[in-house]
């Protein structure tokens, strides 16, 4: 399937706060920044045909994953990243990946956009693995958007690795996501049904069929018209001819920062540690709901709100995935850390001569529980920051070998102490174990878990890789029925009533609690939004 498009006249125009109820050629006005112009220019207008299909462009490269302690974790899926107005956009892009890297280790990509359409490199494996010197080279233009992935919906194929392309009749159409789209079996199975062609098992591609069937006169309102069929979570980012266009969804479940760097190029990235690593300074969220587009003309952004109910903000987000130097939701990731350990300390004393973390995302929470604690904190763990994802082990077995290779005991601070250490999250339990275990053969004379964050007892459809309900421990077991079974002396989860105290009445409720609870703020629907196809 291709799109055959035609460019109309150049006139600027406003959108609905609730674009379903309005004409799709005239749209009102609803939500604007002042400091900005609410405008866009250069609508077009697509007429679609179906004569190829849509082709995400991919590279020859290979990859393997293995079983690894940190597949006791969840995963953040990705991260994305867009640049407008910078001629060195494609270096620029590549050092926000980078910064990045923590949200996704399995492929990156990077697309541009310059007078000979979009170029495109993507591959597995980490950003330094994927891009050199001379492959930057080969992406001019001052337009990039950028991807870096850790598959949750999509095999881990090279295929699969975002951006994706899209050929049109007027040029191309590029994008990333980052998120998952709850209702994507019932919509593919209608696409399908209509004559769709899907290449990728990645459910982003589904974006690209939506806006190529969309009966919408521009791409903008194409666009909108595809997120409104969407369910679920996704921050996206679009290049298209001289445009470029960040979205988040309704609920804004993930994170979308726009920036600016002193030459005036725009940025959008998942987390604002990406503009700090290219001197961008750090204005606002994009808004969940919300349609930001930078346009080479104006060089200024317009600002479009859908209708949304209550933001339900992924909180997982805060405990786990972002960089502690990050600045998410409106809030700091460090200061909202050390929060969970001080509130975890006063609710879960214990007595001990040592705190300790989980490195690395339950060090800043470990930090606030020693503090409030009144007790030293010390480096228990070493993490080792060269161990791959896939290890050669030595025929004759190594008990917990695929802890020990990522995290080494300092047994100068464990040995004859009552150690307290301090999680981000237990998810089976398996990893949890060996690390008391590892704790107990450094010398350590008392092991007492501490959990920053809830018991999670059931899966996320919003964009996170975590294992079915079943498999999660707290899902089947109380805490003192873990406690026995990992072998500590003590386990305590922060309480969920006592977590939602660090954001106060108000903003606790535009948190999403899933994880923790059960109750899921979006659900997809039987056969609503692919009956409206």
């Amino acid at each position: 399937m291709a799109f055959s498009v035609e460019i109309s006249s150049i006139s600027p125009y406003t959108l609905s706060a609730n674009p379903s109820n309005v004409s799709r050629n005239t749209i009102s006005p609803s939500f604007f920044k002042p400091s900005l112009k609410p405008y866009v220019s250069k609508t077009l207008s697509i007429s679609v045909s179906c004569r190829h299909p849509l082709s995400p462009v991919f590279s020859a490269r290979t990859h393997v994953t293995d079983d690894v302690a940190e597949d006791d974790k969840p995963h953040e899926e990705c991260g994305i990243v867009g640049i407008h107005g910078d001629p060195e956009a494609s270096r620029l892009s590549y050092l926000a990946l980078h910064a990045l890297q923590h949200r996704g280790q399995e492929g990156a990509g990077i697309v541009t956009a310059n007078q000979n359409g979009l170029e495109s490199i993507t591959g597995v494996g980490l950003v330094s693995d994927v891009f050199n010197e001379s492959k930057l080279n080969n992406l001019p233009g001052d337009i990039a958007i950028g991807h870096v992935r850790y598959s949750t919906s999509g095999a881990s194929m090279l295929k699969n690795v975002q951006p994706f392309i899209a050929s049109c009749k007027l040029g191309s159409l590029a994008v990333a996501h980052n998120g998952n789209f709850v209702n994507y079996k019932q919509l593919k199975t209608k696409l399908e049904e209509k004559g769709s062609i899907f290449i990728t098992s990645s459910d982003t591609e589904l974006v690209l069929h939506l806006i190529a069937k969309s009966k919408a006169k521009t791409f903008l309102l194409r666009v909108i018209d595809a997120c409104e069929k969407l369910r679920g979570a996704y921050s996206m980012v679009f290049v298209f001819e001289d445009k470029l266009i960040a979205v988040r969804d309704p609920f804004g479940f993930r994170p979308l920062v726009m920036g600016r760097r002193s030459n005036g190029a725009v940025v959008f990235a998942s987390e604002t540690c990406a503009l700090d690593l290219i001197d961008a300074s750090y204005e606002r969220e994009v808004c969940p709901g919300e349609i930001v587009v930078v346009d080479k003309n104006h060089g200024n952004s317009s600002m479009f709100m859908l209708s949304h109910p209550e933001p339900k903000q992924c909180v997982f987000e805060h405990g786990y995935f972002s960089q502690p130097n990050s600045i998410v939701f409106g809030r700091s990731v460090y200061e909202t850390r050390r929060m969970y350990g001080e509130i975890l300390a006063t609710v879960a004393p214990v007595d001990c001569d040592v705190v300790i973390a989980v490195p690395d995302s339950g060090t800043v929470a470990a930090l606030g529980y020693a503090a409030k604690a009144g007790v030293p904190f010390q480096i228990g763990l070493l993490r080792s920051h060269y161990a791959k994802r896939t290890f050669i082990e030595p025929t004759q077995k190594i008990r917990d070998f695929a802890v020990k290779v990522k995290l080494s005991p300092v047994r100068a601070v464990l040995e004859g102490k009552r150690v307290v250490v301090v999680d981000d999250s237990i998810v089976r339990g398996t990893t949890s174990l060996k690390i008391v275990r590892l704790l107990r053969d450094a010398g350590a004379k008392e092991v007492h878990m501490r959990v920053a964050l809830p018991p999670m007892i059931a899966s996320c459809y919003y964009g996170v890789d975590t294992p079915r309900s079943q498999e999660l421990i707290s899902s089947k077991m109380s805490v003192e029925a873990i406690q026995k079974h990992i072998n500590c002396d003590s386990l305590a989860f922060l309480p969920l009533d006592r977590l939602k105290e660090v954001y106060g009445p108000v903003e606790s409720c535009r948190y999403c609690y899933a994880c923790f609870t059960g109750k899921y703020p979006v659900t997809a629907p039987e056969t609503e939004e692919a009956d409206a196809l």
